[in-house]
């Protein structure tokens, strides 16, 4: 989707912003007489009142070069937020994608700053994963190509756009990471993939089976080794600040390419979608071309683990013993709970190279976390109140809301183990999110700032109503570590 920035409305169909409770609707003193009538009369007609998602459209008014014209509402004046601009824009991308229009016009972003959510939005909305869809209908594809913003600040809506584009190009590599299919992205080839990312100025290393071995990560490796793919540790690095030298943020990602369940074998209903069970890793690599792209002012490392989770020979059994890197062992009583035992491997190796002043771990780890809090909050548990309080302003902000939920002593000793340091489930069907978070604790260094976002419910959305997602893959975590970072680490 192409979005510009101009002075006037040009376009196939034009979209008027609307304020909820504005009498006669603030645009119209923009239009000439005829038009206003004609809005008014529709907006009487249509029991308009211009609250956030409301839309009415007029098909070939005669006062307009345009085939069509929405009036789209965006709420009361004085409580929009940058969300609010973002999702009405992406109500009318949305109801014109597959139209026939071919260019859209936005009237009525009141400044720059405005504007370029708009486009934003516009952008996000027009998403789509159609790569292995061959036999689409002409009227099933996208005919929207271009999406104009009419502001009095064309240029300077331009630049504040430059930063949101970054954030987009983020967001719309994680959606396709965790859109593609279990055959095309594994392991290796997902390795692959973020080697390319080189190119943007990101520093990649990738560690191979035989290279995380010798760092002894057999919790990571045992959870990989009944697939016939190589399992992948892959660091992506920026170095954005003055001091290059100074600690970084560390982000760690789950890439469970595809989980089986192992032995533990899961049900077959719904096992399709366990392709996106590396949405953790997406979020990171998501995160870090955006932060690369619009070359973020600080020093950011993330980390994925990445794992194909199967049932063969060789598979992890029920009962195993296995050594972490961080020399502690773990009773596998389940072989379904395998994310966990990834991220502790990857989240020793962040803390023992580069030594970060903060660390957040996303993962979609736990389906309690979804019991708990649905499909519209990610959980988030961590040692530090004021890295809460950043993620939770962070993710606000940005249409990504966390909830914490607690750990302490009370869970912990749910996993504990009578033959190993640790088992890595606790009481079946017991706080499953809350154990889970405490066994990833027990790998968090003394004094360490740490958050783990479980993101089991985000990640993917089925029916999802939000008009700047598509169903299925979100490509949620891209943008609340993007703000993350803006807002409280860059010099």
């Amino acid at each position: 989707m192409q979005i510009k920035f101009s002075a006037e409305p040009t376009g196939d169909a034009i979209a008027y912003l609307a304020y909820e409770g504005d009498k006669g609707v603030e645009f119209a003193a923009a239009l000439d007489k005829a038009a206003e009538t004609t809005i008014r009369r529709a907006i009487a007609a249509g029991s308009f009142k211009g609250a956030a998602g409301q839309v009415i459209e007029i098909l070939a008014p005669e006062w307009s070069d345009a085939t069509r014209v929405l009036i789209v509402g965006v709420g009361r004046k004085t409580s929009v937020s940058e969300i609010g601009w973002q999702k009405a824009a992406a109500s009318v991308v949305k109801r014109l994608l597959t139209s026939g229009a071919k260019a859209l016009a936005i009237v009525g972003a009141p400044d720059r700053a405005i504007a370029a959510n708009v486009g934003l939005g516009a952008r996000l909305a027009a998403y789509r994963f159609d790569h292995y869809r061959t036999t689409l209908k002409p009227e099933k594809k996208p005919s929207l190509t271009s999406v104009s913003v009419v502001t009095d600040s064309a240029a300077g809506a331009r630049s504040d756009y430059a930063p949101l584009a970054a954030k987009a190009e983020g967001v719309e590599l994680a959606r396709n990471l965790v859109s593609e299919p279990p055959n095309v992205l594994h392991p290796e080839s997902y390795a692959d993939r973020i080697s390319e990312l080189a190119e943007l100025g990101l520093e990649i290393e990738v560690l191979d089976v035989a290279a995380m071995t010798k760092l002894g990560m057999g919790s990571l490796l045992g959870v990989g080794q009944g697939s016939v793919r190589g399992s992948r540790l892959c660091v992506l690095k920026w170095m954005g600040g003055k001091d290059k030298k100074a600690a970084p943020v560390a982000f760690v990602g789950k890439g469970v390419t595809f989980d089986t369940g192992g032995i533990s074998l899961k049900p077959g209903p719904g096992m399709q979608d366990m392709k996106g069970d590396m949405g953790g890793s997406a979020a990171v690599v998501g995160a870090m071309v955006a932060l690369a792209k619009r070359k973020a002012k600080a020093n950011i490392v993330g980390l994925v683990g990445l794992v194909e989770n199967m049932p063969d020979g060789n598979a992890q059994r029920p009962g195993d013993i296995v050594k972490s890197a961080a020399g502690k062992t773990i009773e596998i009583q389940n072989t379904d709970a395998e994310g966990r035992l990834v991220l502790c491997d990857v989240l020793w190796y962040a803390q023992k190279k580069y030594n970060p002043k903060a660390m957040v771990d996303l993962a979609t780890l736990t389906g309690a976390i979804i019991i708990s809090l649905g499909n519209e909050h990610a959980g988030v548990f961590s040692n530090s109140d004021d890295l809460v309080a950043k993620l939770t302003a962070a993710g606000k902000a940005e249409g990504e809301p966390v909830w914490r939920l607690p750990l302490g002593a009370g869970y912990d000793r749910q996993i504990d183990s009578e033959v190993a340091d640790m088992r890595n489930i606790g009481n079946a069907g017991n706080a499953g999110s809350i154990t889970a978070a405490q066994f990833l604790q027990r790998f968090i260094d003394d004094g360490r700032v740490w958050a783990h976002l479980d993101i089991a419910g985000t990640a993917w959305k089925p029916g999802n109503d939000n008009p700047l997602e598509p169903t299925w893959a979100t490509g949620w975590g891209v943008r609340i570590l993007d703000r993350l970072i803006a807002d409280n680490y860059e010099d």
